[in-house]
Parts: structure tokens; C-alpha cells; sequence
């Protein structure tokens, strides 16, 4: 056969073959071009949708909150997102995108431990999402009035009552040898005071010493059938501004402010190998305020039974913490992590330490006081 030939009879069949090619990679460029631009509409609309969620359950004034933008300027946005897209049934709503907190980042603080505790700031939570999740909790709050220490008393519950917990059940414990001076103040709604006698003891040392002891064995009489949380705070302080559920966990310890700055070198531990409560010079990672730390009843018991015991061997060996239950405390924390860590916003004495700017806002503070009279019979 020819090659004219051989052409001549086949060409209608290779035209046939070349114009379907040519139509099958024209289609497919067309839907390979296409599904990009579906992709981009999708999650175009996923997020418009989102952020319709989001701000359909927050007021405008928590956008101003969370997002540091002035309440008109947050109003203009939701409107202006209104108006740009077309209203989205709940539907259309990802359940992921809806329930993201919008917690702004904090850049110049340290927002956790090493080992991964996150450590509390100020805009480093959302209180709604937490105070919904403790909402059935029941949160104790263990504090110590002996002697004269009972005049502080009336302050301390007046701002709690202001500032700690507030809409969550609380049970304030007020250990003191001075039933009779303990002031009566009005409560909430689900708050109430329980009055537990002690006895007194003649230094100021040995108050602090016990303390650990009365709280052990309370926790295992009463408050692990009645509370949740625990909580010890000192009573020559007064609350300044909003404590909540945030701070519940575990355990936590709060970082003591004269030393949130400072290098292990510094820290005021127990240096004395007699102790127990001694941490060695290459060891150690925060210095804890012995004034407020806490967590679950459990564990809260096992720190003030192990704190209780280490000061027993010490007592007999003849020998006294540098710092008290503060260095026992300490030396627990140092071998038993806390699964929270509180900021020196949640302890504070404004006549000794100049407030820093990273430090947005002072919750419990010193109250100011005479030691050396208060102290004394």
C-alpha cells in the first residue's frame, strides 16, 4: 500500500482521534482550574461563618476585651462583616472555628514551666469558658487568725467577697483562737463561713510552723467531704481585684514577687544540709509565696502532710526552716511539680516593690500592719 493511500483512508479516523484529545484536555484544565477557586470560596465562607458565630455569642463589649479594639470600633466590624456577607444559617457554622477562645497572646512574660504548667497572667485565660466548665464546683478557702491577726479578719472576707470566686459556692475556713472577735459580713448567695477553733501558740514562728498541721488534718476531717478546691491564703492581706477559677487546679503554687526577677542563685531556699526542707545551691527552678497556693483537697493534703512530717525531723534535730513552712513548701513543689502556676499578680506588697509594666494587674495585696505589734500578744 501506498503511503498516500495508507493516509488518504485513515485520516478521518486520526482527525477523530486528535479533536478528542484536544476536547478531553480543554475539560479537565477547565475542572483542574476550577476546584482551586471552590477550595478558596469554601473556606471563605467557613470563616465568615465562624466569625458570625463567634461574635453572634460574645457582646460587644468582650470583643473590645479580648481584641483590645474600642467597643465602636468592634460594633463597626461586626456590622461591616454583615453587610459584606450574606447571613449564614447555624448551619453553616464549624464547630471547631465557633468554640475557639480569642485569648490574646502575652509576649513579655513567661507563660509556662518547663515542665509545660501554664503559668497565669492577666489575658492569658477566658473567664466565661472557665467559670462554665467550674460552674457545679465548691472552692475552700483555708485562713489562719490567731492572736491578734483577728483584726484583719473583716477586711480580708469584705474584699473576698468582692473579688474570690464570685458567682461560684465558697466556703470560707476560719481557723482561730478567737471565735467570738470573728466578724460578721453578708454574703452571696451559696457562700457561707465555717468558724474552726485552735489553739494558740506562744511565738508568731510556731503559728506559721502549724499551720501545715491544722490544715492536714482538716483536709481529712471535713474539707475532703466538703469542698472541691482548696485554697490557703494569708489573712494580713485583701483582695484588689478579680481571683477566679482560673487558678484552679491540681496543685499550684504562686510565685513569690520579690523573686519573680531573680536567678536560682538569689532564691531564699533552705541551704543547711540538716533540714529537711534544704534544696541544694545547683537546684531549684521558682521560689514560691507561702502566702497563697493550693489545689485538689488530695493533693492539698498530701503537701501539708509532707510539709507537717518534714517539720517534725526538724523540730527533733533541733532545727528551724530559714523561712519556715515557706521553705518546706518550697522543697515539695521543687520535687512535686505544680500543675499551675500562678504570677505575682496573685501576690503582692505594694510598699516594698515598685510595680513593673509587665504586671497589669495587683489581685491580692499586703495589707499595711505593724509586725512587731501584731505579733505579739
Amino acid at each position: 500500500m501506498e503511503l498516500r493511500d495508507f493516509w488518504g483512508k485513515s485520516s478521518k479516523s486520526w482527525l477523530f482521534l486528535i479533536l478528542l484529545f484536544i476536547a478531553s484536555f480543554g475539560f479537565y484544565s477547565n475542572v483542574f482550574n476550577w476546584i482551586p477557586r471552590w477550595r478558596q470560596r469554601e473556606v471563605s465562607q467557613s470563616a465568615q461563618g465562624g466569625s458570625k458565630c463567634l461574635l453572634d455569642r460574645r457582646t460587644v463589649g468582650e470583643c473590645a476585651e479580648l481584641t483590645r479594639l474600642s467597643p465602636s470600633s468592634c460594633e463597626a466590624h461586626h456590622l461591616q462583616g454583615q453587610r459584606e456577607s450574606p447571613p449564614l444559617s447555624e448551619g453553616d457554622c464549624y464547630p471547631d472555628t465557633c468554640r475557639v477562645p480569642r485569648v490574646p497572646r502575652r509576649v513579655d512574660v513567661l507563660l509556662m514551666t518547663p515542665w509545660f504548667a501554664p503559668i497565669i497572667w492577666d489575658g492569658t485565660y477566658d473567664s466565661a469558658i472557665l467559670d462554665a466548665q467550674f460552674r457545679n464546683t465548691t472552692i475552700g478557702l483555708t485562713v489562719f487568725a490567731i492572736k491578734k491577726y483577728v483584726v484583719f479578719l473583716k477586711l480580708f472576707l469584705e474584699t473576698a467577697e468582692k473579688y474570690f470566686m464570685v458567682g461560684h459556692r465558697v466556703i470560707y475556713y476560719i481557723l482561730t483562737d478567737r471565735p467570738a472577735d470573728v466578724p460578721q459580713i453578708p454574703l452571696q448567695e451559696g457562700r457561707r463561713v465555717v468558724i474552726l477553733k485552735v489553739r494558740n501558740y506562744t511565738r508568731w514562728q510556731d503559728v506559721s510552723l502549724h499551720r501545715m498541721e491544722m490544715i492536714s488534718n482538716f483536709s481529712q476531717q471535713r474539707f475532703l467531704h466538703e469542698v472541691d478546691y482548696l485554697v490557703s491564703a494569708d489573712v494580713d492581706m485583701k483582695f484588689s481585684d478579680h481571683v477566679g477559677v482560673e487558678i484552679l487546679s491540681s496543685l499550684f503554687g504562686t510565685l513569690h514577687p520579690g523573686f519573680y526577677a531573680s536567678d536560682r542563685q538569689r532564691f531564699t531556699y533552705e541551704r543547711r544540709p540538716l533540714s529537711q526542707a534544704y534544696i541544694p545551691e545547683d537546684e531549684g527552678d521558682f521560689y514560691y509565696a507561702g502566702g497563697f497556693f493550693g489545689g485538689s483537697v488530695a493533693e492539698v493534703y498530701r503537701l501539708t502532710t509532707a510539709c507537717h512530717q518534714a517539720m517534725v525531723v526538724d523540730k527533733a534535730n533541733g532545727i528551724e526552716a530559714v523561712w519556715h513552712e515557706e521553705s518546706h513548701l518550697n522543697k515539695y513543689l521543687l520535687y512535686h511539680k505544680p500543675t499551675k502556676v500562678l504570677s505575682p499578680e496573685y501576690v503582692w506588697d505594694e510598699r516594698m516593690l515598685r510595680k513593673p509594666p509587665y504586671l497589669r494587674r495587683l489581685r491580692y495585696v499586703a495589707v499595711p500592719k505593724n509586725h512587731a505589734q501584731i505579733r505579739s500578744r
